[in-house]
């Protein structure tokens, strides 16, 4: 069973560890569901659905054909993702009765390794990289609304963005990640009339927007920045004012991260030759994998934070 980082968090028995978990899953609205399963290995094949059999009626006493599904062999690999955090020693021997210097340092270093994960988890490319392949590269274009008909972003309407949910299948998306921006639109489109959109606390007390009962989550590594091709098609993450709206299912067979069996690791290296300090290491083997192409969709070219119905 996949289990979301803040759970496997309470099994672990460091001290150092949770700290690290919590500190990454309170960075990010995608850590704090996306499920992980722990491979043994340095990857994960599996088999993604590409047609299904078709059904036949016959008549009596007819010989009956037979159909097989097809499918396509998808290997996903782990990277390696973390950073190194040194801690002064004598910082660390007079100043930590005002503060755990080496807790802080640590955390520090576990926001940079959420943010980076962030950012590839949307924009990440295998090839050629040592990263893995976030939603643009892993969300084929049969998952893919285009707003815009041409390289110039449109703003949203809830048309479009009903259309891309109803590409999430079984069931509704369990969250739609976007930007502040696109949130501020949709936010205000509801407060100047009556709209499918919600507020009410979240799983922390915190105030949370629903879009017809489906959380809203906001990623500030989704940008506002993107460039489409003349067709409207997403083309890079820089260049221009497009954003992307997803609708993402979590779980095993559909959205979910993969990790080596040890999770999150925080490794002492021990003391420097070269400085008075003392090194750990916070270390990820880390990846993503779409087992579903329908438990993910994309609603791209969103250029404004205004919104039409």
């Amino acid at each position: 069973m996949a289990l979301t980082l803040a759970e496997s968090a309470k099994l672990s028995q460091d001290t150092l560890v949770q700290g690290v978990v919590q500190t990454i899953v309170s960075e990010s609205p995608i850590l704090s569901r996306l499920p992980f399963m722990n491979i043994v290995g340095n990857g994960l094949a599996y088999n993604r659905e590409s047609t299904l059999p078709a059904g036949a009626y016959f008549a009596v006493g007819a010989t009956w054909t037979e159909a097989t599904p097809t499918f396509t062999q998808v290997v996903t690999a782990l990277k390696i993702l973390g950073k190194d955090s040194d801690v002064d020693q004598f910082i660390k021997k007079t100043r930590s009765n005002i503060q755990d210097i080496e807790a802080i340092t640590l955390q520090e270093t576990a926001k940079g390794v959420a943010r980076t994960f962030e950012d590839s988890f949307l924009y990440g490319v295998a090839a050629g990289t040592d990263e893995f392949d976030g939603l643009h590269t892993l969300v084929p274009s049969g998952q893919t609304i285009n707003l815009s008909a041409d390289a110039t972003p449109d703003p949203m309407t809830l048309t479009k963005l009903d259309e891309m949910i109803d590409l999430v299948k079984p069931g509704k998306p369990d969250l739609l990640l976007m930007s502040r921006r696109t949130r501020r639109g949709l936010s205000k489109y509801a407060r100047a009339s009556s709209s499918p959109i919600t507020f009410a606390p979240d799983d922390l007390g915190a105030r949370a927007a629903f879009y017809d009962g489906i959380p809203i989550g906001v990623s500030d590594y989704q940008l506002d920045t993107e460039t489409l091709t003349a067709g409207g098609v997403y083309s890079s993450k820089t260049g221009s004012t497009g954003s992307t709206v997803w609708a993402l299912k979590f779980g095993e067979g559909l959205l979910a991260g993969l990790q080596g069996t040890d999770g999150i690791v925080v490794e002492l290296i021990g003391a420097l030759e070269t400085k008075d300090a003392q090194r750990h290491r916070v270390k990820w083997y880390v990846s993503l994998a779409l087992f579903n192409t329908l438990a993910a969709a994309a609603l791209t070219g969103v250029g404004t934070a205004d919104v039409a119905a």
